[in-house]
């Protein structure tokens, strides 16, 4: 039989509250009204752990307070391969999707969860650093709900840590800077099959050098239209902080920074890279592709699958409201005094 819970399967468990009485540990159960509502509290052990059962009004806690009252952050990887990107549609696997069910059924949560993101990964790409946050009721304890999450996820999903969010945190808008990896096999030799899903072959051999010239030209803050795919009332201005490539063998791994990046704008400026590591175009070629503010045909958005949120970094905890004050600003928009 196997013991591990998925989505969807009745838990348990509705609240995890920090702590354990003792109907808990001895396994009884009691009944309790709350705010005019009554809610059944079944009590007993899972897992080992002590846990709880609230059955409350939709959108509340059994205290009758709102599910907005701590917000927690969860840090997270996931093998993108079998999802259609981050961000939740109807009758697609996604990230996002599987991640909201999973809260919503440890916790029996009336209203659905909903969970924020700081980097909306595309169909097929990974991530090693994704951070997210959601925002439950004050008597959630986010070690448990770790520990619940970790056995009906599915083994393309791993919670690697679960805990309260300082204040002001907000998981895209307080992000000060987002890390990806790129990764190339150009001798087709040396792949190695177990790698595959994570590598992207590439029939010719790349010239680094060049590649690391074309990226220096791109650093900055500059109008990355050229490299996105634009969205309705979104601005494309971006401040790229490192896209650099080294060799390790056949393997090239490629490292790119920015406080933030538009839809498929790594994989673009990765197609801009191997067109210069191909020699099809110099390195300031890729300024010209840039001060275009157009997509160029010339430009080939990669494969998903070598492509790795690696790590999301935020500023010190008395930073994070300054810091999402700034990133809700349009940077298109002038700076108001």
């Amino acid at each position: 039989m196997d013991a591990r819970w998925r989505p969807g399967d009745t838990l348990p468990s509705v609240r995890l509250r920090r702590g354990a009485d003792s109907q808990a540990r001895q396994g009884t159960s009691a009944r309790t009204t709350v705010s005019g509502h009554e809610a059944r509290v079944a009590t007993g052990t899972s897992y080992g752990e002590p846990w709880s059962v609230r059955r409350c009004p939709p959108g509340r806690s059994a205290t009758g307070q709102y599910r907005d009252d701590v917000r927690v952050r969860i840090d997270l990887s996931y093998d993108g391969a079998q999802f259609r990107g981050w961000a939740t549609q109807p009758g697609l696997r996604t990230v996002q999707g599987v991640l909201e069910e999973a809260i919503t059924t440890v916790l029996r949560l009336g209203d659905p969860a909903v969970v924020t993101c700081a980097g909306r990964t595309d169909a097929g790409v990974h991530a090693r650093g994704q951070v997210v946050h959601v925002d439950l009721s004050d008597d959630i304890d986010p070690e448990t709900l770790g520990r619940r999450l970790r056995r009906i996820l599915p083994d393309d999903v791993a919670v690697r840590r679960v805990a309260p969010a300082p204040a002001g945190f907000d998981a895209r808008f307080a992000a000060v800077e987002r890390r990806y990896a790129y990764r190339i096999v150009d001798d087709a030799a040396a792949l190695d099959p177990l790698a595959r899903g994570y590598c992207v072959a590439w029939p010719r051999p790349l010239d680094e050098s060049a590649m690391v010239a074309a990226g220096a030209v791109l650093l900055g803050e500059h109008d990355f239209a050229a490299f996105c795919r634009r969205r309705e009332g979104a601005t494309t201005i971006r401040t790229l902080l490192e896209l650099s490539t080294v060799r390790d063998g056949a393997l090239l791994t490629t490292t790119v920074r920015a406080d933030a990046f538009c839809h498929s704008m790594v994989r673009a400026l990765m197609g801009a890279l191997v067109a210069v590591g191909e020699h099809r175009h110099p390195p300031e070629w890729a300024a010209e592709v840039l001060a275009g503010r157009e997509r160029d045909p010339r430009v080939t958005v990669m494969p998903a699958h070598g492509l790795v949120l690696e790590e999301v970094v935020y500023p010190s905890d008395d930073a994070l409201a300054d810091r999402v004050a700034v990133s809700r600003r349009r940077r298109d928009e002038p700076a108001v005094d």
